[in-house]
């Protein structure tokens, strides 16, 4: 019943929105079997499912996830796992864990600031995922009755309001773990710049100067070879498929892939589709691989899928888990939440 409500909802959508342009489409147009999917792979609905499962078991009754790694970044992975399985947010069996999270996610965040914690790098997560659930959660359903605490509209405010303030302290027009942090990363400044992205695809008002040192902070550190430098923002040192992946990623969704780097980037990666990073670092790079291929090169995406379904259906612990962590597993199945399509950040 639940792969079959999901399905119907994907071709619900899609023939609605078919209905509105089928006579008038030019040749040209985006196929819609890329923009809305086609049949899901029943591995992915049940690796998914499996996780979910688990999610919802390790929340905590105040909605956060507290097993290891925890703040705001991870909850909002967490939040954007369940946005993304297809599920009706608001109606769906996951809108508690929903409701629970976004509850959660508000009410921590500094009134003052708008600092989302326990750092930026959390702050970039936790923005994203807000900004995914803005108009698509019923915000009167969220406080079941409780006392309001801020809209998430207000909540979004505060975070844009919060990264562009900690710009402004920092020489390198990017961001660091700290909102005060005088130097920057790629890593950091990539996870900032796609939360700020996703507020403004959903209406949300930031200012352009942030967007733009913040984009050039990234340029500045990408060198020609597509390589991606760490900090420093000069060149590209090392080799990294990560900072890459994020380059790559944050030029497609900012539309600047007319830029001269950008297919140095997405050449360097769709060129090692069979890259597997250390245990360490393996769910950061395919949550940022999957979206990179997806926006760069469909094709190298679907290969590089069926090759992580394979992958995921192997490291899958029997209770649904990955890596008994709850950044793990909501890292690992938004990996595969590109074969729902569901999140608007993911639209193409």
């Amino acid at each position: 019943m639940m792969m079959k409500r999901r399905h119907f909802f994907r071709l619900t959508t899609a023939a609605m929105a078919g209905l509105g342009c089928f006579a008038s489409t030019p040749l040209g147009a985006q196929d819609p079997k890329l923009r809305f999917g086609g049949e899901i792979p029943p591995e992915v609905d049940l690796i998914y499912e499996r996780g979910l499962e688990w999610l919802a078991q390790k929340q905590t009754d105040g909605g956060n996830w507290n097993d290891g790694q925890s703040g705001s970044g991870v909850d909002g992975i967490c939040l954007m796992a369940f946005l993304a399985s297809g599920e009706d947010p608001n109606y769906g069996r996951w809108s508690f864990q929903i409701r629970r999270a976004l509850r959660h996610m508000i009410t921590s965040q500094d009134g003052r600031t708008g600092y989302l914690p326990n750092s930026m790098y959390h702050h970039g997560f936790a923005t994203l995922a807000l900004a995914e659930a803005y108009g698509a959660v019923d915000e009167t359903a969220i406080w079941q009755g409780k006392k309001p605490h801020r809209s998430l509209a207000e909540t979004l405010d505060l975070a844009i309001r919060c990264a562009s303030t900690s710009q402004k302290k920092n020489r390198w027009g990017g961001w660091r773990y700290m909102p005060d942090s005088t130097d920057a990363d790629t890593s950091v400044t990539g996870a900032i710049l796609m939360g700020l992205l996703a507020a403004r695809n959903a209406g949300m008002e930031v200012p352009d100067e942030t967007l733009d040192a913040g984009l050039e902070y990234m340029r500045r550190s990408t060198s020609r070879s597509g390589f991606v430098a760490y900090s420093g923002g000069f060149g590209g040192m090392g080799q990294s498929m990560n900072r890459s992946a994020i380059a790559t990623l944050v030029a497609a969704v900012s539309k600047q892939k007319d830029e001269e780097k950008y297919p140095a980037t997405l050449k360097h990666i769709t060129s090692q589709l069979e890259h597997r990073e250390s245990s360490h670092y393996k769910e950061y790079f395919r949550y940022y691989m999957a979206q990179a291929l997806f926006q760069g090169d469909y094709e190298s995406w679907q290969k590089w899928n069926a090759m992580t379904i394979e992958r995921l259906q192997n490291e899958q612990a029997e209770d649904g888990s990955f890596n008994g962590t709850s950044y793990s597993t909501g890292m690992s199945l938004l990996a595969l939440a590109l074969n729902y399509r569901f999140l608007p950040i993911y639209e193409r």
